[in-house]
């Protein structure tokens, strides 16, 4: 992996509804552009997403998706309505993005929910991939969802599947949880907040982890972050069924990359594999011994990637 750059432009691009979403260039003005899609949703970008481009090859984009980030409104403040904030919304500012930046075509890199909204892009606006890299791959069906958050994925974490799950004893975990994060009361929402990202940090490390990974110790990133996945798993990520996966045979013609660990619990191998026999031309790599936490094994496949669409 490349060494960490700054920013060279930053900026806030209002997209409508309200929203204002942060945006960043590094790398070479004049280089290949490339877009990276963050995961969550709700995620934000980081400066790791930098690090998976030779910076004198590419002109980086990175953004923060709606109300999360240094976007605005942000998602930690109950008044701000997720409404406006879906898989559509999301592709419209792609592209008032690339837009704004006058850019013709990109390189698209996505991972774990940002393999979604990257697939959902590249299907919606083939016109403007160059290419794409997708790591930690899902492509957003519903069964992929029940896996992570209807109880599939307790099978291997139990204690940890006990103690999100265990006081909702009837119903929906997922609509509990959204109703708990509305909930008037800011002890009730700062609870539930906690208690779904400790899920979120256990499941994408194996052996699991216990307590919060370190984003998660921010309480208006935690909130913002849980608020914004119960809005979007409880929608079925604003998709039709397996719709994802469907239009990837439309994709023959675009260099693809997919990325996967193999031990990686929240997008397991298959849905990679499911993906990759669904796109003709696809290239999966498997990464052994990796699991959902992107980190310098599959990160070093992604530089290979990027490395070679240069």
């Amino acid at each position: 992996m490349y060494p960490a750059i700054e920013p060279y432009e930053t900026g806030l691009l209002e997209v409508g509804d309200g929203n204002l979403i942060y945006w960043e260039t590094s790398g070479t003005p004049s280089g290949k552009p490339a877009l990276v899609m963050h995961g969550g949703p709700g995620s934000g970008c980081s400066p790791w997403f930098r690090r998976l481009f030779d910076p004198v090859a590419y002109r980086v984009v990175l953004f923060d998706q709606r109300s999360c980030g240094r976007s605005r409104p942000h998602a930690s403040d109950p008044a701000t309505d997720l409404r406006s904030n879906t898989t559509q919304h999301l592709l419209r500012d792609i592209e008032r993005l690339r837009e704004s930046l006058g850019i013709e075509r990109w390189l698209v890199v996505g991972g774990s929910w940002g393999s979604v909204l990257g697939l959902a892009y590249a299907e919606a606006h083939a016109q403007r991939v160059s290419e794409i890299v997708l790591f930690g791959v899902t492509s957003g069906r519903r069964s992929e969802l029940d896996w992570l958050f209807r109880g599939g994925l307790a099978r291997f974490f139990p204690q940890q599947w006990e103690r999100l799950a265990g006081a909702v004893p009837d119903g929906d975990v997922v609509d509990e949880y959204a109703r708990r994060l509305d909930d008037p009361d800011p002890a009730i929402r700062s609870a539930a907040a906690e208690d779904w990202c400790r899920w979120e940090s256990a499941t994408p490390h194996w052996p699991p982890r216990d307590g919060l990974d370190p984003r998660f110790q921010d309480p208006d990133y935690a909130m913002a972050f849980a608020r914004i996945v119960t809005h979007y798993v409880r929608h079925d990520l604003f998709l039709e069924g397996d719709e994802l996966l469907r239009g990837a045979r439309a994709l023959a013609h675009l260099p693809a990359t997919l990325v996967n660990g193999r031990l990686d619990f929240q997008s397991p191998l298959k849905n990679a594999w499911d993906l990759h026999r669904a796109w003709p031309g696809s290239q999966l790599v498997v990464v052994d011994e990796a699991s959902h936490a992107a980190g310098e094994r599959i990160g070093g496949e992604i530089v290979r990637a990027t490395d070679g669409f240069r």
